[in-house]
Formats: structure tokens, sequence, C-alpha cells
């Protein structure tokens, strides 16, 4: 019996019982407990109390929301414009971009302490409703190099590097459905120690482009390059690039065929600095090229490098047949960057007038203006049909104030199959 329907009961036997003799209301008792299951001593004060009433529906009692909607107006303004990293990094990365929130968006005091204060948790619950996830297609290209595998020593232990230089490299397709002729690729950098990442565009996967690709990067990067690690494509292992790396004393390692989690780290890259922005569209002509290059090279890696902390795994720990895995505190790759030794003073210097100067909402919107442009350069004839559905979707039209805008694709989406056009992305 339910504790209303207990209550129900004693409504109805608590008048016979007050008005009933002595021996009948022992029988009364007995039966009362026998059918509410209540102790003896509490049946007998129950029922000689006063005449029970129908209680008022108890009100359940609820928080007020902490932040309000103009935290989480700013979390999504901020969270578009970093590139829609998870809770953890978009905590991180608030109290970095606070002055440029100052400049951007009238934030008082304790709007700041909130921004400040609210966990990495509860921004997953603020902004669910805003995250979208779209299907995505992958698509291989990679051909098996074999004929310098026995230069190339294997690489099975995991990274231990305490330095910046020693890097993992692989090369991203742009052929969408058709993978004949040639079309353009992206040589993805990223090292172990800081996570910084770099890439460079080029037509075609020549062994000398990629070995041009390479030095480029390395040009570029703000400590030497002491040893890249690829997987077994014939755009690595091959004599230009074994020759190279001989030749400026940088090590020159390799995965295990057919185990992308050797490379995990630039295969993680690939997705957020590649795939997830230029889609799975096809490229194939000098000027797509060249935009992907003027972006990847300029304001891109700013935005990335400078502004967008990222999670480094700091250890496993094995708990019975689990694997829990304990993360470093995110912090972006310049910060790591600083905390080496074997970056020059004036590179240093260099990056921190950078960081200072720039204004990373100004860098995401730049961002978004040249991914425009590099999506109005992709074939859509050999893209995936999905893709040509969504840039068709997302023809311009006219708004109310004559400004250009797009429909029907959303803000460089989780899963891209179709070239995300920034500008065209998820609308908040």
């Amino acid at each position: 019996m339910g504790r209303a329907s207990r209550w129900e009961y004693l409504r109805q036997i608590h008048p016979r019982y007050r008005q009933a003799g002595r021996e009948e209301k022992g029988r009364i008792l007995d039966e009362f407990c026998k059918v509410t299951g209540y102790h003896r001593k509490y049946a007998v004060r129950v029922l000689n109390g006063p005449p029970p009433e129908r209680r008022p529906p108890r009100r359940r009692r609820r928080r007020k929301p902490s932040y309000g909607e103009k935290v989480v107006s700013i979390l999504v303004v901020v969270w578009e414009a970093a590139g829609y990293p998870w809770s953890v990094r978009l905590k991180a990365l608030l109290p970095l971009w606070l002055p440029w929130i100052r400049k951007h968006h009238a934030v008082t005091p304790k709007l700041e302490e909130q921004l400040l204060k609210i966990s990495a948790r509860q921004i997953d619950r603020r902004l669910r409703g805003v995250k979208k996830r779209a299907g995505r297609r992958l698509y291989g290209r990679t051909k098996p190099g074999s004929l310098l595998k026995h230069h190339v020593p294997l690489r099975t232990d995991r990274w231990d590097a305490r330095q910046p230089g020693y890097s993992e490299i692989d090369l991203v397709s742009h052929s969408g459905n058709c993978a004949s002729g040639e079309f353009a690729h992206t040589l993805n950098l990223t090292d172990i120690h800081t996570t910084w990442t770099e890439s460079v565009a080029i037509l075609g996967k020549a062994q000398v482009r990629v070995r041009e690709a390479l030095d480029a990067i390395r040009r570029e990067l703000p400590f030497d390059l002491v040893g890249i690690d690829s997987d077994n494509g014939s755009e690595f292992l091959n004599d230009h690039l074994v020759r190279y790396c001989r030749q400026e004393s940088i090590q020159f390692t390799r995965g295990r065929p057919y185990k992308k989690d050797d490379n995990a780290h630039i295969e993680q890259k690939n997705w957020t600095h590649v795939r997830r922005l230029m889609g799975w569209v096809r490229y194939d002509t000098e000027e797509a090229v060249e935009a992907m290059n003027q972006l990847n090279r300029g304001d891109l890696r700013l935005l990335q490098n400078l502004f967008l902390p990222s999670v480094k795994l700091a250890r496993k720990e094995r708990v019975g047949s689990r694997v829990r895995r304990r993360y470093e505190a995110p912090r972006t790759p310049f910060e790591r960057v600083l905390s080496c030794r074997e970056v020059r003073p004036e590179v240093v210097t260099r990056l921190r007038e950078m960081r200072d100067r720039l204004d990373p909402f100004v860098l995401s919107r730049s961002v978004e203006r040249q991914l425009e442009r590099i999506h109005a350069l992709a074939n859509l004839r050999h893209s995936p049909r999905t893709a040509r559905r969504a840039v068709e979707a997302a023809a311009p039209v006219g708004n109310r104030n004559g400004a250009v805008s797009h429909k029907g694709l959303g803000k460089r989406s989780a899963f891209p199959t179709a070239p995300t056009a920034p500008s065209a992305r998820l609308h908040l």
C-alpha cells in the first residue's frame, strides 16, 4: 500500500476509531496495523491525533539557474569563433580570450566572474541544444610504398618526447569521389611535445613536391625539426625524402602498416585542422592550392597555435581490465613553446608580440572569409553527392539588410561531408 492509499485509509477509519468503545478500538487498531504495516504505538498516536486532512501537494524546490542567457550567448560566440572545441578546451581558452571578449561584448564584472567560474560539465549542458552533428564519409587514397622500407626503421613504442622537434606527418587527400588525375593534398605536421601544427597544400603528391612542402614547414617552425614519423605511403618512403632527412640530420621513422594508432597524433590533427574545414570535396586547380596555402600559412596557423588550447595525455593507469587516462591541463601550443629551453629567445619574443597584437575574433572571421573563397573553387562534379546538394542549398541570397548570406550549410559542422563554408556555419 502506498503512502497516499494509507493516508486515505486513515481518513476513513479515524472517525470510527474515535467513536468506538474500548473493545472495538482494539479490533480497529489490530486491523489498521495489519493493513498499513504501522507500528502499534505509532498507529495509536495517529488515530488519537487530530483528524487527518487532505494535504496539499508538496512543491519541489528548484534551483535558480546560476548562469543566465547572456553567459550562454557569449559561450556560443566564443565556441563558434574557436572552431567548436570541446568543453574542457573551451573553459581553458576563456581566460586567454577574455581581453577580446571585453572588447567585442558588453561584459560586466559579474558576467566575467561567471564566465571564469563555469565548469566544463555545465558548459556541456548549456550548449547541448546548439550542438549539431552530421554524418561523414572517408575516402582513403594512400598507396603503400615498399621500395625503401628497410631504410626507414619502425617505431612501435609510445612517444616520450621531452623536447620540441619530434613530429608526425601525414598527407590528406582532397580528391572527392574520383582518384584519377592530379588533385590537391595537404601535408600536415604536428609536434608531439608542443602540439604545434603546420600545414602546406600541394597539387599532386609527387616526391619532390612533398619534400619541398616539408622543407617549407621546417622553415616556419619556431624550433628545429629533429625527427619525423610517417605512415607507409609511397609519398614518404622514397629516395628524395630519405636523402633529405640524412642531409639535414632529421630522424626518419615510420609506423606499422595498417596500424593507424601508431600515428594517432597526426590522424587527430588531420580531422581538426584539415578535414573539418575543407570537407571531402575535390580541389584540383593551382588557384585552389594557392588559396589553401594562403589560409594555412597565414591566419589559420596563428589562430590554432596561438589562441586555441589543446589537451595532452599525461599517463595511462591500468585498473583491472580497464585503462584510465590522465590528461594535462589544456594549454595552447604557444604556451608549451614558451616552456621549452630549445626555442630561441628572439622567436619567443616575436611570437609573444604577434599574439598581443592579434585579435582571435578578427582572425576567426578572416578564416571564414578565406574558406568561402576556397569552397567556391571546389570541383563539385567529382565530389560526394551530398556535397553538391549542400553547396547548391548554400547559394547566396539577399537578406533584409541587403547583405549576402548562405542557407543550408552548418557552420564548420563537426562531420562535414560537404565543404562547410564558415559564413554558412550553424547559425545560433
